[in-house]
Order: structure tokens, then sequence, then C-alpha cells
């Protein structure tokens, strides 16, 4: 081993590495247990320590993490640690507190205040136990106090945009109260560190004053500079390096500062980013710079290094696993009953307090950082860090599925619904439409069809019409980013992008589009949600592929007609402008018959002209074997009210190619049914290429419809399918 890592800065490059590989390959059984991020990287920190890998293969461990390199590992671990404080303070945006100020300061000072006072108590068991004598009991207790008191505001920003709970009532509530707690919180642990670094109260008193004086200096004299930084800053390009320069200079010279008053670098980090002005422009260039280095390079280094002094070891006797069970029932107590009866008393409901009493005893990261600072000032001996640790893991973990069993899918979605939604138009007896819009390019041509869908014939005079007989809904999600305020506004601005196309489209044709946006860790569950609670007739999804790929009704589009109640059509645009030339391909299964439902809807219209497309084998060329067809035809579309409906036999091998063939005589649109006869197969992972949707030149619509069971009803009931509620 040791010809692998001859000198110190090989052996820290090999420290990275391993550093970086496990905490990503820890991080894929965390995603699929559905638990943030940090979780792997904290743990992989402790498997790389002295509680697993140390005790495995101590020699190995010895020689990687040699006791003379963990210095350099210390101090890189720190430098992304100051950067990593200024990105959070960066997140807390003032426009957080609008309009929920006072509830969330009175919601995160309770949290604050009832476990901080419990860790004090816990503190008069603890403290003749496992503390060192030579540390101050009043030391001990205050930072007790403040580490139960912790919430970890990047871990629960990251939970609640991958739940999508941002925009709920209670999300929006407890990421405040998460940025009120972050501020009182490392104020109450700048005051604990000058205790602790001082010989006495009154030198602790002095450290106090001088840390207002500098923060008040900040507030005062270096933020109207950054306003006026900010203010040349408008655009990505505008942040040049010379910029980038003054800003690091001036968040170290900040760090420096805060570390010789006496109350930590990395709350004078959190401060300069705290004071930072919140332009999207000058935030979001800053975020592009940094952010991925520190959070896959820099912040893994910490929890590695975190890990290799956790000791889970000296958890050696029932009395000790008892104590931290004690710890972790404190924790929870005091965050999570706090939080969750002070919400209760400012207005929200009981699932919705619990739920914020949940997300609010999450501490992940912030914890560890402050478990750090007291152990690297004696104030906590390594068996307390130890048991902090894990609580801090445990109230972590446990986030995620208490979240899903209070704030379920189904409820949440119907929040998130009522959150987002812009006001719809009035509700009219008709056809409603939901269009899911994931790229730019599919909006228009959604439009088009949609209207087409929703035109009817006026009485009067015989024209047709396109207003009040039905709604349109289009629905753009967002995926989660894992940070918050700045990533969430260019969220939002790629979401008004992307919509942009079809509701301009829409304008244009005298349309009312009801837009909704949200962001979605589950897009195809969410689609569903929404078109249930809508009461969508049929769920239109866009279809862009750049090159040929053999899942092209894969992923989400696979998801989304497998689970859907209602009809859902694929729309692979080929320029669809009118909707006139209409081919049908049928073969009699309960798809191909929701794809002549859909046609039939669109028969209302006198220049519609629908080719109803059947294939026998060669071998069977006689008008008999098209019987079946006909009349299921004429026991769908009945006498035509508008339009023409002509019916084409042909005998062919392959039934997608003659679709196919027949494609290319002139359609405006081809509407098939979603089956293995042309080609079309619900699959995650294919082997073979859809041949009628790739090759084919005119708009295509791939219809399904689920249950089966739903259509055959409808059908034998003679019910107007289009018409049926799933």
């Amino acid at each position: 081993m040791d010809l692998l890592l001859p000198d110190s800065l090989t052996r820290f490059i090999a420290q990275v590495v391993v550093i970086i590989v496990a905490s990503r390959l820890v991080g894929l059984g965390t995603r699929w247990l559905r638990q943030p991020m940090v979780i792997a990287e904290v743990t992989a920190g402790i498997l790389l320590g002295p509680s697993l890998l140390g005790w495995l293969l101590p020699e190995l461990t010895a020689s990687l993490f040699e006791a003379s390199s963990l210095g350099i590992l210390k101090i890189v671990s720190q430098l992304g640690l100051i950067l990593f404080m200024f990105l959070i303070g960066l997140e807390l945006d003032p426009e957080l507190l609008r309009g929920r100020g006072r509830a969330s300061v009175a919601i995160s000072h309770t949290s604050i205040v009832v476990p901080f006072v419990l860790g004090c108590l816990l503190a008069f068991y603890l403290y003749p136990r496992y503390s060192d004598p030579s540390v101050s009991f009043v030391a001990f207790a205050l930072f007790m106090g403040a580490a139960m008191s912790i919430t970890a505001f990047p871990v629960l920003a990251r939970i609640l945009s991958e739940r999508g709970l941002l925009r709920t009532r209670v999300g929006s509530v407890t990421i405040a109260c998460a940025a009120v707690d972050d501020v009182t919180a490392w104020c109450i642990l700048a005051f604990v560190v000058a205790v602790a670094r001082s010989t006495g109260i009154g030198g602790a008193v002095i450290t106090t004053v001088v840390a207002l004086a500098y923060i008040a200096a900040m507030i005062l004299l270096v933020r109207p500079l950054l306003v006026r930084m900010a203010a040349r800053v408008a655009t990505r390009e505008a942040m040049t390096q010379n910029m980038v320069a003054v800003v690091l200079v001036m968040l170290f010279v900040s760090s420096w500062v805060a570390e010789l008053i006496g109350i930590h670098a990395l709350f004078g980090a959190f401060m300069f980013g705290a004071i930072l002005p919140k332009g999207q422009g000058f935030t979001h260039a800053l975020l592009e710079k940094l952010e991925d280095l520190v959070l896959v390079v820099l912040l893994p280094l910490f929890f590695a290094y975190s890990g290799l002094r956790t000791q889970i070891g000296l958890l050696d006797s029932v009395d000790a696993w008892v104590v931290c069970g004690l710890v972790i029932a404190v924790a929870c107590a005091g965050k999570f009953g706090g939080s969750t009866i002070a919400a209760r008393l400012t207005g929200l409901s009981w699932r919705e307090s619990s739920a914020l009493g949940i997300l609010m005893n999450t501490r992940g990261l912030m914890e560890l950082i402050v478990l750090n600072i007291g152990l690297d000032l004696g104030v906590i001996s390594p068996l307390i860090f130890s048991m902090m640790v894990l609580m801090a893991l445990f109230t972590t973990f446990i986030t995620t599925p208490l979240l899903q069993r209070i704030y379920s899918d189904e409820e949440l979605s119907q929040d998130l619904i009522a959150a987002v939604e812009v006001p719809a138009p009035a509700p009219a007896p008709g056809f409603t439409v939901l269009m899911c819009v994931a790229d730019e390019r599919s909006g228009p041509g959604m439009v088009n069809l949609a209207r087409a869908f929703l035109a009817n014939r006026e009485q009067s005079g015989g024209t047709a019409s396109s207003q009040g007989k039905g709604q349109l809904y289009a629905l753009q999600l967002v995926p989660p980013s894992g940070r918050v305020s700045p990533k969430m506004a260019r969220n939002e601005h790629r979401a008004a992008a992307t919509l942009a196309p079809l509701l301009e489209r829409a304008k244009n044709l005298q349309l009312d589009v009801s837009a909704m946006s949200f962001v979605s860790p589950e897009p195809a569950r969410d689609i569903c949600n929404v078109a249930e609670v809508r009461a969508a007739d049929l769920i239109l999804l866009g279809w862009h592929k750049p090159v040929i790929s053999q899942t092209m009704l894969g992923g989400v589009v696979h998801d989304v007609l497998e689970h859907a109640s209602t009809t859902v059509g694929v729309l692979a645009d080929r320029g669809l402008d009118e909707v006139r030339r209409i081919l049908v391909p049928f073969q009699g299964s309960e798809h191909d018959r929701s794809a002549l439902a859909l046609a039939n809807r669109l028969l209302i219209r006198p220049e519609v002209e629908v080719t109803i497309l059947h294939v026998t084998p060669p071998e069977r060329t006689t008008d008999e074997e098209g019987l079946g067809a006909r009349q299921m035809a004429a026991h769908v579309f009945g006498e035509p009210t508008g339009g023409q409906v002509r019916m084409k036999i042909v005998a062919h091998e392959s039934p997608a190619d003659a679709a196919l063939e027949e494609s290319a005589a002139g359609y405006d649109l081809v509407i098939v049914g979603l089956g293995r006869e042309w080609g079309l197969a619900q699959r995650h992972f294919g082997v073979h290429p859809e041949r009628l949707m790739r090759d084919c030149s005119t708009s295509l619509l791939v219809v399904g419809q689920q249950p089966a069971e739903i259509a055959r009803a409808a059908l034998a009931d003679d019910v107007d399918v289009n018409r049926h509620e799933a």
C-alpha cells in the first residue's frame, strides 16, 4: 500500500477518490429508499472510519487515513464548509418570509426554545457521567441545548423540493421556519462558542458585544457595497473571474474576522451569504461557479472526516446504548413536539402541524457541523459526539418515511394542485384535455389538436366553434433541484419558457387554457393525479426524440399509460396544423376502440374525413374478413353528423407496415391504438424500435386506454366512449 501512497499529495488524492466513490455508491441505495443524499454521504463517512473499515481492515485504514494526513483533510474540509455555509446564507431569501413572518417566527422560536431547554436539562444527567471535568458545566449545558435546537436547512430544503412540498402551505411555512431557525440557532451557537473559548462570563460578554458590532457593520456598511456590486451583474456573462475573486476575498475576510472575534469562521461565512443581495443574475452566477465543486467534492470530505472521528465502538455497553436512545428521544420530543404544538396554535391542521414537526426534526448536515465544533473545542467527549452523530442520522432518516405516512401522495397532489393552479374557466359540459408539456416544441401542436377535440357545431348556423365546449389544462412539471430560492426561481423561469409557445398559440386561437407548473420528483404519478382531480377525458403527452430510441414509449410515458384512469394520447408532432384528413388503423383491440372514439369526437366538423384502415392476412382477402371491423366502426360512429367516414381494407403481412404505407397518402393525423400489432407496446425497456412511431412522416397520436374494461363496458352499453368517466 505504501508503494501507491509514497507522499502526502498522492495520499490526499487517494482519499478524495475513495470518499467520492464511496459516497456515490452508498447514494444509490439511499436514493432507492427515497432518502436525501446527505444520508449517503454521512453513512459513507462513518463506514470509512473506525466503525467499519477500521475494524475490518485496520492496516488499510491506517495507511490510507494515516493520522498525520488527517490535518490536510481537516483543512480542506473546513474550506468546503466555509463555502457551503456561504451558499446556505445565500439561499436565505427574505421572500420566504413574506406573508408568513409572524407564524414562522412563533413556530421557529418555539422549536428552538423547547429543545434548548430539554437539552440543558439532559446535560445535568450527561455531564457527571460522560464529560471531561476540565469542561465547565455552563459551556457543556449551553452546547447541548444548541445542538438539540438545530434544524438542517439544506437537507430540509432538499426533502421539500424532492417531495414537491415547497408550493404547499405546510412546505412554505416550514421553509420559512427553517430559515428563521437557522439564523437564530447560529447566533446562539456563536454565543456558546464565545463562552467555551472565554475564561469566564465576562470574556463571553465582551465577545458577544464585539460580535454584535461585527453583525451591525456587515448589515450597515458591507451590504450597501454588495448591492452596488450586484447591480452590475444582471447576467451570468457579467460575473467575471475578477468579480468572483472579489466576492471570495470578502467571504474569507468575513470568516477570518469572525474567527478572530471568537464566534467561529463558519458564522462569518453564513453571515456574508445572508446579507448578499438575492438578485437573480448575481445569485445564479455564484451558485453555478461554486455549487457543484462544493457539493460533489469538498462537502463529502467533511463527512468522511466526521466519520473518521465517529467511534460507534465506544458504545460498548447496554447502558451506553440506552443513553443514546435517551438522547434521540429528547431530541425528537423537543423539536417535533415543540414545532407541532406551535404550528397547531397558529392555525395549521393537525396533519399539517405533524408534517411540519417531522420536517423541523431533520438535523443532518448542520448537526454534524455543530458537533464537530463542539468536539474541536473539547466541550463534548468522543462518546457524546458519537451518540449525537447517531441522533442526527436517525432524525434525518425517519423524516421521509414518516412524512409519507402523514402526507400521502394523494393528499400532497390535491394540496399542490390547489396551490399552484391558475384560475380555470368556468365549468362547462364537454371534453377536458390535460396537456402535459416537457418540451416547448410540443406545445403548439398539442393546442391545435386540443382545439379540434373541443370544436362543436352551433345549432344556429352549422359553423364550428371552439369556445365553451370543454376545458384545456396545460401542465409543466419541473424536476427537483435540491436547492431552494435561487434555483427554484430558475426552475420557474424554465417552466414559463416551456409553456410560452403553447400559451401563445392558444391565445392566437382564442382558447382559454389554465396553466399549472410545480416541482415533481415523480412526474407520472403527478400527471395521473392531476388528471383525476381535473376529471380529464384525455391526457395528452408530447413526444420528441432527436435520435432513434429503443424505448420510445418508455419512462414517464410508459408509467402514465400504465396507471392513468382515463384515455392517454402520446402526440408525435410532425408539423400538425389543421386536423382534417385522419387515418385510424384498426384491428379491434381496446386501444384501437379508444382511437376510434377519439376520431369520432373529431367528426363533428363537416370538413373532417376519417379513414379506418383494417389489415387482413394475405391469404384472406374477402370482404367478410372486414365485416367485424365495419360493424365495430358503425357501432362507434353511428350515422356521421358532420364529417365523412370511409373504410379501407387491405391485405398485408405486417399491419404496422400497411399503416405506415397508408399514412404517406396525405393525411394530417394518424390516430393509432397502443398495441403490438402496430409495433407499439408498453415496456420499460425494448429491443425492437417502434417503426410506426419512428418512420411515420405524418403527425401521430398513439392512444392507450386503462383499464381495458372501461372501453369494453362503454361500447357494450352503446355509450359514447368519449363521455365516460374513468
